[in-house]
């Protein structure tokens, strides 16, 4: 767009205006005859930069053409003005990376990343900077309906707040892969993306996944976190070999979860994919009861030989990078035929010199459960030893895995504990605007 003064876009009117101002309003030439009415904006995303626009979309009779932003000479509620008559009356046809602001965004439910939840664009602001309208706010708050204000009601004024606090969810697949260069998505921690997809509509869910699509690892780490019936509904639109990558970077045991919310003819093709040593945990898991010890557990542990010096512990908790850190709070000393015969908490070795025996500074006694047991047996036990990990063995007490207190807690919460509102810390809330997001009809 050209930058002199003489084409800056409502260079001599008010610098911002609504979209819900424009839309429907008359397009006139100078004169002031009317060429057609204004249906729709286009911006074109740019990353941390406001989105720019670049153009308009006018209804001239029954046909809906283009109008490049360079020649828009004023634009507010009152007066849409092009610089001159001729405009290409061929018909519109969206471009590629073009996100069209009604069709697209207004009305639509977008991302507010700092609280990751799901709020509907209820307007949104244009404003004049350095010779270009840039989309540079969004108004989240339900506004009274024309009716109520003829009625009498007063207009509410419009509280905006900054584009880039959000990530639109356009739905648009032509521009998708243009905008995913652009996501804030991955900001979020993979449960809050869970959270996410847990209140998404099937198309907002499809395009949160694609969003995450290109990093397997966070991919995985969502999936790890969502519930297992979502979780295997969002892989069946998926190829056995797609599916099997994704559980192949995941725990065992929320692969396991997974798995067995499959249908029935998908389970061993998808088992036949991963890789042998996930393939082997996995099936091993799912030869237990759901609800059980055994069914709970995750097959991967750290244990070292009785034998070991606090050193050779040590060493080999900085070696375990693919670990969760909830695991790695205890170290487990087994003896030659895999038996456990003490646990040490790392705090404990890192308070103690390196050079002295594991087996010093081990619970020769620690406790254990059977894979049989139930998760109150569980429960009772992590709560009266005040355990966050509790490590299970066979009955020859050999290590089978380990069961760490989210675990617990995610089978002895209510079923529909994801549905709860995380709570916010203080400095995440917007005095502006305390009302609940997501909330109304879906997309």
């Amino acid at each position: 767009m050209a930058t002199t003064p003489s084409a800056v876009p409502g260079a001599a009117t008010n610098r911002r205006v609504y979209l819900s101002e424009l839309l429907g309003r008359p397009l006139a030439d100078p004169g002031g005859q009317p060429l057609g009415r204004l249906g729709d904006v286009i911006v074109r995303l740019r990353g941390a930069e406001y989105p720019l626009v670049t153009g308009l979309v006018v209804r001239v009779g029954r046909r809906a053409v283009f109008v490049p932003a360079r020649q828009v000479r004023a634009l507010t509620p009152g007066t849409i003005e092009v610089a001159d008559t001729r405009l290409d009356l061929r018909r519109f046809e969206r471009r590629e990376g073009e996100v069209l602001l009604r069709a697209d965004v207004l009305g639509y439910r977008l991302i507010e990343v700092s609280r990751a939840r799901l709020v509907r664009a209820r307007d949104l602001r244009l404003s004049a900077v350095g010779g270009e309208w840039v989309l540079d706010a969004v108004d989240t708050r339900f506004r009274r309906r024309r009716l109520l204000r003829l009625l009498g009601g007063s207009r509410q004024p419009h509280r905006p707040r900054d584009w880039q606090e959000f990530e639109p969810l356009i739905g648009h697949l032509r521009t998708a892969p243009w905008r995913g260069r652009f996501t804030r998505v991955h900001r979020l921690k993979p449960a809050q993306i869970a959270d996410l997809l847990e209140e998404a509509s099937a198309d907002e869910g499809t395009e949160i996944l694609g969003r995450v699509h290109a990093d397997p690892e966070l991919e995985a780490d969502v999936f790890e976190e969502l519930d297992e019936e979502l979780a295997s509904r969002l892989l069946d639109a998926r190829t056995d070999a797609e599916i099997a990558s994704v559980l192949a970077r995941m725990g065992a045991d929320d692969a396991a979860d997974v798995v067995a919310e499959l249908p029935q003819r998908r389970r061993q093709p998808v088992l036949d994919l991963l890789p042998a040593g996930q393939r082997v945990r996995v099936k091993a898991l799912m030869g237990f009861n759901s609800s059980s010890a055994g069914g709970l557990m995750c097959p991967d542990f750290l244990a070292v030989p009785a034998s070991a010096t606090i050193g050779d512990a040590l060493a080999a908790v900085r070696r375990s990078r693919t670990l969760p850190p909830g695991a790695l709070s205890s170290v487990y000393a087994v003896d030659d035929d895999g038996r456990l015969v003490g646990t040490a908490y790392v705090v404990t070795l890192l308070q103690s010199g390196e050079a002295g025996g594991l087996a010093e500074v081990c619970d020769r006694d620690p406790v254990r459960i059977g894979p049989g047991a139930d998760v109150t047996e569980v429960a009772v036990l992590m709560t009266d030893y005040n355990l966050t990990t509790i490590p299970v063995v066979d009955p020859g007490g050999r290590m089978l895995g380990l069961i760490t207190v989210d675990d617990v807690l995610e089978v002895a919460l209510p079923e529909n504990w994801r549905q709860r509102g995380a709570a916010l810390s203080p400095d995440s809330c917007h005095l502006g605007d305390q009302s609940a997001g997501g909330a109304g009809a879906q997309r």
